[in-house]
């Protein structure tokens, strides 16, 4: 899909399609009246007659509009204008997308991007039209036989800003939307591909083609043996069931100077979950595919901020391996000794991502990071807490929780904190070694983050749980994409504060 950005009047556009809101109970949009004007009342008339109410997401197709230079008019409904958030406006844009690809037109100019949504600017609107365009657009279906595609499929889309002085700022921010898009994108096609194709040796190879593509990307892979070496214990004990061996992947991004230090993004990368020996149950188990859609965002977002060029630095790590049951598997009561030194009593085999994770959070201490940030889809309790709406964020620096919390927020991919008070780290007490794997049922997310501050003290950082916004399940199944959105807009937020 082509994006581009233009100013004018919708009446004089020479397009396939023009698209236009009307707001509940049937009251045009600006865009809309402009073309009614021209038509002679032709749009109000059918208004009135009762053919759009403008109820959310309600749609109309139009030819043959008198006196206008647009083959056809798709008139979408937006609901009622005082309640038009970010969500109606990701609700209308999906609404135009579905009416597009059926009507026929290749090219279309939407003025949605003019409606006014509560709190959000022209950039905003052009950047999240770019990301919710290509989320309806996408489809997983490179495995499949036989792929189901539109006769005539939308190939340009224009997006329409007030007046010639927004067109610097749309144009960037059409820039970014794009880059986040492509991001989610390449997340999602990991996170959707099964585990008998994506490994850790395929997410390592995925590395080294990004990098391939990339000038400003560079890779390092760490093996079993490089591991064993450094004396990764934790990280090896998960891998133990597998005959598919861990990997380590640090992509490095030098967008700003040698001595500027870098961000960390790190990545849950379990290609496959079930449980190990503490099996899960068999239910939905294939969902546990998506266990690595941390790192499936981490490669995202380094894509992204490769992209555009930002000069800041950022090294992307993802931390790979199954978890299987075998006779060579890890035990509940085997204690195992991590990179940090500190030693853990395994209660439960299943809880294995922090174990994956802490070898990674101490290794990534020697980038002496401005900051790390961790995503996994950790804990089942964190969908108890807030659903699938938002991420859960804990962390040890408050600056950096607000930061997140605010990159969230701006990108309309939010999170929510919870607490990570010392009275919690009781519950990982074990009577064999430094810390036990689980707390307990009770505060499962929190005492998970707890488990991972103990590799933190060091250094500035925060932990997203990712297990209820990373995937759908149902008959909407798939990856998300989420957090790069969040990610991207994280970074972003870093380079303007250091101007």
């Amino acid at each position: 899909m082509e994006y581009l950005v233009k100013s004018g009047s919708p009446e004089k556009q020479r397009s396939a399609c023009v698209v236009v809101g009307v707001f509940e109970p049937r009251r045009l949009s600006q865009a809309a009246a402009q073309l009614d004007k021209a038509s002679n009342n032709f749009l109000s008339g059918l208004v009135r007659r009762g053919d759009m109410e403008g109820r959310l997401g309600q749609n109309l197709l139009l030819t043959n509009v008198p006196d206008v230079l647009c083959e056809r008019v798709l008139m979408i409904g937006c609901g009622r204008e005082r309640e038009f958030n970010d969500g109606a406006y990701r609700q209308v844009l999906a609404a135009m997308i579905s009416r597009l690809q059926d009507s026929g037109a290749v090219e279309a100019i939407t003025y949605l991007t003019e409606l006014n949504v509560k709190g959000r600017d022209v950039a905003w609107r052009v950047r999240d039209a770019i990301i919710s365009v290509a989320g309806s657009l996408y489809r997983f279906d490179s495995l499949k036989s036989k792929q189901d595609s539109p006769r005539r499929p939308l190939r340009k889309l224009t997006l329409s800003v007030p007046g010639r002085r927004d067109l610097g700022a749309g144009e960037r921010a059409a820039e970014i939307g794009g880059a986040i898009a492509r991001g989610m994108t390449f997340a999602k096609d990991l996170g959707n591909l099964p585990a008998n194709i994506c490994t850790p040796s395929y997410l390592a190879q995925q590395a080294q083609q990004l990098a391939g593509r990339l000038q400003t990307l560079q890779v390092e892979i760490l093996g079993p043996k490089e591991m064993e070496k450094l004396g990764m214990g934790a990280l090896l004990s998960v891998a133990r069931g597998s005959r598919q061996e861990p990997r380590l992947i640090i992509m490095h991004y030098q967008g700003a100077g040698a001595k500027a230090r870098p961000y960390v993004l790190l990545g849950k990368g379990i290609t496959f979950d079930s449980g190990g020996i503490s099996l899960k149950p068999g239910q939905a188990m294939d969902e546990m595919k998506f266990d690595m859609c941390g790192a499936a965002s981490v490669f995202g977002t380094i894509q992204a901020v490769a992209e555009l060029a930002l000069p800041v630095n950022v090294i992307g790590m993802v931390a790979a391996s199954e978890n299987l049951p075998d006779g060579n598997a890890s035990k509940p009561g085997d204690i195992v000794t991590t990179l940090s030194g500190q030693t853990v009593e395994i209660l439960n085999t299943d809880a294995e991502g922090r174990l994956v994770l802490c070898d990674a959070l101490t290794y990534s201490e020697r980038f002496e990071p401005e900051a790390i940030v961790d995503l996994a889809t950790l804990t089942g309790a964190c969908i108890v807490a807030l659903g699938h709406h938002a991420h859960g964020l804990l962390g040890n620096s408050t600056p950096l929780i607000n930061e997140l919390l605010a990159a969230g927020n701006g990108a309309g991919d939010r999170a929510w904190e919870l607490p990570l008070w010392d009275e919690y780290q009781e519950q990982l007490k074990s009577n064999f070694a430094d810390m036990a794997n689980i707390g307990g049922r009770d505060a499962g997310t929190i005492t998970a983050a707890c488990f991972l501050s103990r590799f933190t003290k060091k250094q500035r950082w925060a932990h997203l749980d990712i297990a209820g916004t990373a995937w759908k399940s149902g008959e909407q199944k798939g990856a998300t994409g989420r957090p790069v959105p969040l990610l991207v807009q994280f970074i972003l937020d870093r380079v303007r504060e250091h101007g």
